[in-house]
């Protein structure tokens, strides 16, 4: 309030721009201007931004971005057509760093340390790759004599699997020499790990992507050393290894005998189910959990649970830290006189490690655990544990030891997750519960009521901030996920897990029956909630695929949420919601087509596909189906509706009456290219095919496609891009380049074809 005979000042803006007193002074706006007299405005709009970008730039806020330019860098070097020249990559980084370092007193200290942040990235992506490097089978193999060490087994639901270190291989027509190869086995046959065998076996090419934009598993089985998948022919020999097979191969019979072990511990109390998933939670082998009930997690939202994540690292990091520290406090000369805190710390992080080890170390877990770590490290140096900094610190150590792991979904959706809890723990809870004093407060945390909300509000910023990634993966989203995780989360926490780690505990002096009993009791009821909870109505959402560019801008909206404190943070909220509408607005191909040309899908008149298959491939089926956001099952009768086929080909129509053909021999392909606008074929067409034509040399060059009709022709996105060759998918041997479209041949007219319709022949016919 103003002085009284003190003259009135003008108020000053936030960066001390003036801005208008409370009564107006008279003054009028220029000539010409869009401001109003005695307002201004835009002054005062700028100013204020100006203000929020030096508070997101000032101490300590630069640092959470490193590790997201670091990704990005990485995230470059995936989206490369050729591998980059490793010394070339290096040099640039080096010489970026250094020059950042130099700059580190200037006011391009920003960005220079954020584009030598790109380039880290991208140069740690290539040498990674280099220093892995090995042979990946082009072509099937189908008699392949292998000798080698097992260096890991799966138990799975109706198959076991394992990955042979070969040692010697021969097959006939091919000199190629793969480093690892994973071969599937029939039920309770697969050898033990450290064994050294001889088999014989059919190889197959690490799968490739089965429609553009889909999962890569054959950069995913690149990345773990495996050159090819197949399955063993006859019988497996175990004999004496010619060589000793390591250090690590010793290591690692070790830890399987020990999971071994514990599996046939829980074996003795629980079975199905309960023994699958038990064992999934304590040793990371999740592959023998059976299908109903792991489709019921998933569609549940309770998924998570199945794989060892940050969740069940912390989960074991904070038992063991609780446990120790009370059991520390007991012993008055050692709580008041020691660091108790510490040491319970250091005592979580060695259960932490051991649980990493006994889980198998897949990268998921990695990620989980050095997040863990850093948590329990900064508790040890007194630093504070749940903050931005710490989450930084994990995803660079994470994207440094694995950059393969950023194009992965585990890594996505648990990084997405951790940072919305981590803004909730920084931004949201201090606001939430700024007033705990006050007395309804006081009333509702006596009854519990503050535990539950941070409960809801965990689970639903989790589920939120995953959701884009679950949709493009998974093509799915979990409308009911938080329900399930409020229903099952607190019996997880409170009961199987701890249950299980008593277990672990009691297992060497026998006394581990009843923990596996209560976990399987705790198990009983996650399995009941997840199924409840898919059978509600609407319980899957289904999502269209919508390519990386909307996940990127999803990315970005999520980014800005979490991490930007002032106002500005709100900006993420557009994002969000634009890269929501753009990827909703993408449109569907018209015709699919399998990298093998034995399978092709096609919308017809009802927008649905139609499919023509000469194969069983369900997985392919089932993979096409969901990126349509298509609620249809795989032996669904209408994916045959309007296909006809005979011994030589099949024909269905477009949405437009064009036909499209898929021709099984030779002697088909005259009639079909002269009456089919796009013929498709495993085999070399001919080139006088009046018909737009996809045939071997295209499929062996680009791989599976997807075509998006354009006038009379057809847009065509493929698997691999023009010229793409990288070590986890070479290009196909031979020459020439195929254009990314399809055009008629002729603009000729075509006969009339004469041929009625099945539906339309009457009896007498």
């Amino acid at each position: 309030m103003a002085e009284p005979g003190r003259p009135q000042r003008a108020s000053q803006g936030i960066a001390g721009t003036p801005i208008a007193g409370t009564w107006p002074t008279g003054r009028t706006a220029s000539a010409g201007g869009l401001v109003p007299a005695g307002f201004d405005v835009w002054p005062s709009i700028v100013g204020t931004l100006r203000e929020w970008v030096r508070a997101e730039a000032g101490a300590g806020r630069l640092f959470p971005w490193v590790p997201i330019a670091f990704g990005c860098g990485i995230a470059l070097y995936f989206a490369a057509d050729h591998e980059p020249v490793l010394w070339v990559a290096a040099t640039t980084a080096a010489a970026l760093t250094i020059g950042a370092v130099l700059l580190r007193r200037s006011r391009l200290f920003a960005p220079a340390i954020m584009t030598a942040a790109v380039a880290a990235g991208f140069a740690m992506a290539t040498w990674k790759t280099a220093r892995i490097e090995h042979a990946v089978l082009a072509k099937p193999l189908y008699s392949v004599s292998l000798s080698g060490f097992v260096e890991t087994r799966d138990i799975r639901e109706r198959t076991d699997r394992f990955v042979l270190r070969v040692t010697a291989m021969e097959a006939q027509r091919s000199d190629v020499k793969l480093d690892r190869v994973r071969l599937s086995v029939r039920k309770r046959t697969a050898p033990d790990v450290g064994s050294f065998v001889q088999l014989k076996a059919r190889l197959m090419p690490p799968l490739a992507p089965l429609r553009p934009g889909s999962y890569d598993f054959s950069r995913d089985m690149f990345f773990q050393g495996i050159g090819a998948s197949g399955f063993a022919m006859g019988a497996i020999t175990v004999s004496a290894p010619p060589a000793a097979g390591g250090l690590q191969l010793r290591y690692a019979a070790v830890m399987q005998g020990l999971r071994d072990a514990i599996d046939a511990r829980i074996r003795s109390v629980l079975d199905g189910d309960k023994r699958a998933i038990a064992t999934a939670l304590l040793t990371g082998r999740r592959d023998a959990i059976t299908t109903p009930v792991n489709d019921a997690m998933f569609i549940s939202g309770l998924g998570h649970v199945l794989s060892i994540s940050g969740y069940h690292m912390a989960v074991v990091a904070g038992v063991v830290f609780f446990a120790v520290r009370a059991l520390l406090a007991l012993i008055p000369g050692l709580a008041v006189g020691f660091a108790i805190k510490k040491w319970s710390a250091a005592a979580a992080l060695i259960a932490s490690a051991f649980y990493l080890l006994l889980s198998g170390a897949e990268v998921a877990t990695q990620r989980s655990f050095f997040m863990t770590a850093v948590v329990l490290i900064a508790v040890m140096v007194d630093r504070r544990a749940i903050t931005f900094r710490t989450l930084a610190v994990a995803a660079l150590i994470v994207l440094a030891v694995a950059p393969e792991a950023l194009v992965h979904p585990s890594f996505q959706m648990s990084f997405a997750a951790t940072l919305g809890l981590v803004a909730l723990v920084q931004i949201g809870m201090p606001n939430l519960f700024a007033s705990p004093d006050h007395s309804a407060t006081a009333r509702i945390a006596l009854w519990g009521g503050r535990e539950i909300a941070m409960l809801f509000m965990a689970s639903m910023i989790a589920g939120l901030a995953t959701t884009p990634y679950a949709a493009f993966h998974f093509h799915r989203v979990t409308p009911y996920g938080v329900l399930a995780n409020l229903g099952a989360m607190p019996v997880v926490s409170a009961l199987v897990m701890p249950a299980g780690l008593l277990g672990l505990l009691a297992a060497p002096f026998g006394l581990d029956g009843v923990f596996w009993w209560l976990m399987g009791t705790g198990i009983d009821w996650m399995v009941a909630v997840s199924r409840w909870v898919a059978a509600l109505p609407g319980a899957v959402g289904h999502i269209a695929a919508f390519g990386t560019a909307p996940l990127i801008a999803a990315s970005l909206g999520l980014i800005l949420l979490g991490l930007l404190r002032t106002p500005l943070r709100w900006s993420g909220a557009f994002v969000l919601m634009a890269a929501t509408v753009w990827g909703l607005s993408v449109r569907q191909p018209d015709i699919l087509i399998a990298g093998n040309g034995q399978s092709v899908a096609v919308r017809g008149r009802d927008g649905q596909l139609h499919l023509i298959r000469t194969s069983k491939d369900n997985f392919l089926l089932k993979e096409w189906l969901a990126a349509d956001a298509d609620p249809r099952d795989a032996g669904s009768a209408s994916l045959g509706d309007g296909v006809s086929c005979d011994e030589i080909g099949c024909v269905t129509p477009l949405a437009d009456g064009r036909m499209i053909a898929l021709a099984l021999r030779i002697d088909a392909l005259a009639d079909d290219c002269s009456r089919a606008a796009l013929v498709v074929t495993a085999r070399p067409a001919p080139p006088d095919c009046a018909a737009m034509v996809v045939d071997r040399p295209r499929l062996a060059r680009q791989g599976a496609l997807a075509l998006t009709q354009r006038g009379d022709g057809f847009a065509i996105a493929a698997v691999k891009a023009r010229g793409a060759n990288r070590p986890w998918s070479p290009a196909a041997a031979g020459d020439g380049e195929f254009e990314q479209t399809l055009m008629p041949r002729s603009t000729a007219p075509r006969a009339k074809d004469a041929t009625p319709s099945e539906a339309d022949l009457q009896a007498e016919d």
